[in-house]
Order: C-alpha cells, then sequence, then structure tokens
C-alpha cells in the first residue's frame, strides 16, 4: 500500500507569517487590447440588432459585453515612483505592484495605495525619570520606511499609529535605564555618550516596529534636559562641579611651578633656603598662583626669625 504525499497547494497556511510578494500584472497594452476587443464587440451587437428582428437574447449579449469592458479597463492602474500597489481580492492578500507606471492586473481585485517614501516621526516632548530617579525631559526623531507593505496593512491597525506609539515607548525606555550624568568611571549616560545612546535606541525601535514591515534607517535625541523643577538645582550643581574642576587643575599647576621654581635656586645655586625659609617661599608662591584676585607685594626689612 503507497501512500501520496500531500500536493501543495501554493498557498500559505494560516500559521505562515504574512510577507510581501509581487503581484502578478502584465504590461498596460494587454489590457487596452482586451479592452478594446469586448467593447467594439459589444457595440457590433448593438449596431446589427438595429438591422435584424429584435431579439432580447442578443441585446443582453451586447449589453453584457459592454459592461464587461467598463470593468476591464478598471484593471489598469498607474503606479507613481515612491508608491506601491497592493492588491488583494476578497480580503486575501495577492501581492504588490512596486514598479513605477502602468499594469494591467485583475480587474476583480481591491487595490490598496501604500507610501514607500522615507518618512520622519519626532516624539513628543516626554517626562521621564532617569535611572538615578531624576525628573528629565526628552524628546526623540525617527527616520523610518516601510519595507513590507504586506505587514504595514494586515499585521497592526494602523502602521503609522503603531510606529509612533512604540518609538516613544522605546523613547522612555532608554531614558530610564542610563543616568543623565554619569557619576562612575565607564557609566553610560544621556548626555554624555550620544552616540551609545542613539545606536541604542535604533536598535530597540528597530526591533519594536518590524512586526509592521518598518525599516528604521536612523533615530536622534532632538531635546534632554532635567525638568523645570529640578533645573536650578542641578544647574548649581553642575556649576559647583566645574569650579572644584578648575580649582584641582590650578592647585596641580600651581605645585608644579613651586616644586620647579625650588629645584632650579637648589640646582643654580642663588640661595640656600632651609626648610622654614622653604615653606614660607611656598606658602606665598601658592598664594600668588591661586588667588583670583591680584596679591599686593610687602617688603620685608626684617629676618624671619624675629
Amino acid at each position: 500500500m503507497s501512500v501520496r504525499a500531500p500536493v501543495s497547494t501554493g498557498r500559505a497556511s494560516p500559521a505562515t507569517p504574512l510577507a510581501e510578494f509581487a503581484a502578478l500584472s502584465q504590461p498596460p497594452v494587454f489590457g487596452i487590447l482586451i479592452h478594446s476587443v469586448v467593447l467594439i464587440a459589444g457595440i457590433e451587437v448593438l449596431i446589427e440588432l438595429s438591422y435584424r428582428a429584435y431579439r432580447a437574447e442578443w441585446i443582453a449579449l451586447g449589453v453584457l459585453l459592454i459592461a464587461a469592458a467598463y470593468v476591464i479597463v478598471h484593471g489598469l492602474i498607474s503606479v507613481v515612483a515612491g508608491d506601491a500597489m497592493v492588491v488583494q481580492v476578497f480580503g486575501r492578500y495577492r501581492g504588490t505592484v512596486r514598479d513605477p507606471g502602468m499594469h494591467f492586473v485583475n480587474p476583480l481585485l481591491r487595490r490598496r495605495k501604500i507610501s514607500v517614501r522615507i518618512r520622519n516621526h519626532e516624539t513628543a516632548v516626554a517626562k521621564v525619570n532617569d535611572a538615578d530617579g531624576n525628573p528629565i525631559e526628552i524628546a526623540a526623531v525617527v527616520v523610518w520606511q516601510v519595507e513590507d507593505t504586506a505587514k504595514a496593512l494586515y499585521a497592526v491597525d494602523s502602521f503609522q499609529t503603531f510606529v509612533g506609539i512604540q518609538t516613544e515607548t522605546a523613547v522612555r525606555h532608554v531614558a530610564s535605564a542610563h543616568p543623565y550624568t554619569s557619576h562612575r568611571e565607564g557609566e553610560v549616560s544621556l548626555r554624555e555618550n550620544a552616540a551609545e545612546i542613539t545606536a541604542e535606541l535604533s536598535a530597540e525601535i528597530a526591533e519594536r516596529v518590524a512586526p509592521a514591515g518598518v525599516r528604521v534607517i536612523e533615530s536622534r535625541l532632538t531635546r534632554l534636559s532635567y525638568s523645570p523643577e529640578i533645573a536650578q538645582a542641578m544647574l548649581r550643581q553642575q556649576q559647583a562641579a566645574a569650579v572644584v574642576g578648575a580649582r584641582r587643575t590650578i592647585v596641580e599647576g600651581a605645585v608644579g611651578m613651586v616644586r620647579l621654581a625650588l629645584e632650579q635656586l637648589e640646582d643654580q645655586g642663588v640661595v640656600d633656603l632651609d626648610k622654614e625659609r622653604k615653606a614660607v617661599m611656598v606658602s606665598n608662591l601658592l598664594v600668588v598662583l591661586c588667588s583670583e584676585q591680584a596679591t599686593q607685594q610687602v617688603v620685608n626689612t626684617g629676618s624671619l626669625y624675629q
């Protein structure tokens, strides 16, 4: 007893994910030729009836041929560059026509135009808590394009709305996963590591919008700041950190200059200083080098030991 293998019907099973494929189409000349032949045949039938006896079946045939010609002409479609034409019949996806120009398809198919041009979407300013719990305001712009027209129309309800919501969700997630400024060495922050944050944001948006057949080309942060309620406090903190850093640089430079001065005085034998005189000289030089205001010279006419 032999067992026959199941014959493939060429139709996708319900479990098979929907994907775009090219629709069956013909050159427009083919459609125009069929339309012309059917239309001329219908007109000829009606003309012949004017010379012959009245027969209802011939009248019905002529009217039917003219109606068929009217239906056939609707199979001619025009596809503009940057657009695609999705065709379906009785709710079933039958393919996509992407090549610009005139095409002839089955006139009974329903056609839906979809733009495959590059688009921009800018999110609204969102208030999010960063990884340190500080409220920040963040917004981003994403550049995207429809890559799979079948998924865009049939996998989601509205792919434009889907892209907008998923982009905002990704922006909030990335913002809450990183601090605004880094406090530890090697920590990725929103402000200092723009390239890493942009790459992470683009990857997350691309993963979220993939079910809609959308390809993410680029994404960028357009706004990043502390919320108004803590902006002044954080500004003072940044100013204090900047002042401390500047002071540290000044002190490090002053100490180096004092060390260099003492070494050159000793090497060249200009003066022989004991520990007390070195301490006084170091103190005076540090005051002169680190002071924000101009120092006043004081001439000592006495001795350090009196």
